[in-house]
């Protein structure tokens, strides 16, 4: 796998997309949102009206093409990166993500996008599953009120109406669900570097973990 390859993972809210994002764009790399591909899987399932708890209605991604291109997710060539972030998408994605045919197909493609070329990926399981043998793994976090505020900022810029006891409940929900679960829970790697966002700005985490890229490129070199 040519390339210089970085994992970051996280909880809801810790503000792994937008971080990876920005990091790729500074370096001139690829950024692949796992968490995107995932939603768009769980978007389709619910335009197709099948029933979500039942892991064999999910064969439809036998014959569907999902890619993740230029911060855009899309989905049999249609782009869905804003129909993705719906209330319901986000309700049922922790759900969807849990079958272990559905992250086996997704890994998968995870994967081959991260075969060649410098990547920066984003997601739940990447420096434990997808990628574990990424050259740097950062596991991003904040505390629960801090990433409640996020979710609530970013949905008042939307127009969406929310309150914040409720953003609140839902990411703690998340959090529940997504480390329990049986098929590659949320967890930090052994050899992950944990950072803590909670009193830093997106910029500064950026510069950190740019800085963490230059270290490990030097080390390489060396």
């Amino acid at each position: 796998m040519p390339g210089f390859k970085v994992a970051i993972d996280g909880p809801a809210g810790s503000g792994k997309s937008t971080i990876s994002s920005r990091v790729a764009k500074r370096l001139g790399w690829t950024h692949i949102d796992t968490g995107a591909m995932y939603r768009a899987v769980t978007l389709k399932a619910i335009e197709n009206e099948i029933d979500l708890t039942d892991e064999d209605a999910y064969r439809f991604l036998e014959t569907s093409l999902i890619h993740y291109d230029l911060d855009r997710i899309y989905i049999d060539d249609r782009d869905v990166t804003e129909k993705i972030r719906s209330d319901e998408v986000t309700q049922n994605v922790s759900l969807v993500s849990s079958f272990p045919y559905v992250r086996k197909k997704l890994v998968s493609l995870q994967q081959k996008a991260a075969r060649d070329g410098n990547i920066v990926m984003d997601g739940r399981d990447i420096g434990t599953v997808v990628l574990p043998n990424a050259d740097l793994k950062v596991f991003l976090t904040a505390n629960v009120e801090e990433r409640a505020k996020r979710r609530f900022a970013e949905s008042m810029r939307k127009g969406k109406r929310v309150y914040m006891k409720n953003v609140i409940d839902e990411i703690v929900l998340r959090d529940k669900k997504d480390s329990t679960r049986a098929q590659s829970p949320l967890k930090m790697a052994d050899d992950a570097i944990m950072l803590d966002t909670t009193y830093l700005t997106i910029a500064e985490v950026v510069d950190k973990i740019i800085d963490l890229i230059d270290k490990k490129e030097k080390k390489h070199g060396d």
